[in-house]
């Protein structure tokens, strides 16, 4: 059994493909990041100079202290947006890499096995017992890999549950406040 020049071309061009995707996947990703916070740090100068200019309007003392308790509220809530879009783009990111990942495991196990077949084919009399055994570690590494993904699709889960979870409780405990 001979790997002819074709088979690498296509391979190396698969793999090519492959590191491009994930490129412009990252590329993205670092895109997005940029755009969230060149646009926080813009709503924050936006503010600031806002309340700058609020504060050098107060008339007294009590409207200086009135007005800086005002300014907290729309801060909260903008840094609690700001981490929730932030933390998206790392878990779709995170997915995006995940389901890449996935995609070459499972065409190189393919390729793998259909080797494995053909030199099973042209191996001498009684190999077929090594054969098994590899095919059998190969499928023990796969359920290993699989079960590693399940957990880790679990943790991603909790961890965006927990993430919802302090969103929400931030927002009440910031509503409560204003409330009160």
């Amino acid at each position: 059994m001979y790997v002819t020049p074709e088979q690498i071309q296509a391979a190396t061009k698969a793999n090519v493909e492959a590191m491009l995707s994930l490129a412009t996947s990252q590329f993205a990703a670092l895109e997005k990041f940029a755009s969230l916070n060149a646009n926080a740090v813009k709503a924050a100068f936006e503010d600031s100079i806002a309340n700058a200019r609020a504060l050098a309007g107060a008339k007294d003392t009590q409207e200086l202290v009135s007005l800086q308790s005002t300014f907290a509220q729309p801060t909260i809530e903008k840094a609690i947006a700001y981490s929730k879009s932030v933390y998206e783009v790392a878990t779709q990111t995170n997915t995006d890499l995940t389901k890449a990942t996935e995609r070459r495991v499972t065409e190189w196990n393919e390729n793998f096995v259909s080797m494995l077949d053909k030199a099973a084919k042209n191996a001498p009399a009684g190999s077929d017992v090594a054969v098994s055994a590899v095919k059998q570690m190969l499928a023990a590494a796969n359920s290993a890999y699989d079960n590693f993904n399940k957990v880790a699709k679990q943790a991603t889960e909790i961890a965006e549950a927990n993430v919802s979870a302090a969103t929400e409780t931030v927002k009440g405990l910031a509503k409560a406040k204003k409330a009160a």
